[in-house]
């Protein structure tokens, strides 16, 4: 099987390795078999595009759908929530304020930004 090279997140990226990790695949092998499992609901009979759509517009309701298509909304739903808190930012509203937060470095640990603001 010839390979082509893509880009992804890093965020697919390290989901594959753990679930690869659990199924004894490679994070490669895992995306690929996760690509496979999507193209079959896609042509699945049992999954219309245009209920699917009316769902993700809000022309429709979830429920109205059958399982296997509410599958493919939760996975749309969650990549448009990922990708809208990727884009937040609060950082300038914040020190425009004056008000420290919080948040998480790269090991998890707690780090206190902007330190000298006045807390509200």
């Amino acid at each position: 099987m010839k390979t082509m090279p893509t880009r992804i997140s890093g965020e697919l990226f390290g989901a594959a390795k753990v679930a690869g990790e659990i199924q004894s695949r490679s994070a490669a092998q895992q995306l690929d078999h996760w690509a496979r499992i999507g193209r079959e609901l896609e042509a699945s009979p049992m999954i219309t595009h245009g209920a699917i759509d009316k769902v993700l517009t809000g022309q429709a309701s979830y429920d109205s759908l059958p399982d296997t298509a509410q599958a493919v909304v939760r996975v749309a739903w969650d990549e448009q929530i990922s990708a809208k808190i990727a884009g937040l930012d609060f950082e300038d509203r914040l020190q425009e304020v004056g008000r420290p937060w919080a948040e998480a470095d790269t090991e998890g640990h707690t780090v206190i930004r902007n330190p000298s603001a006045s807390p509200a």
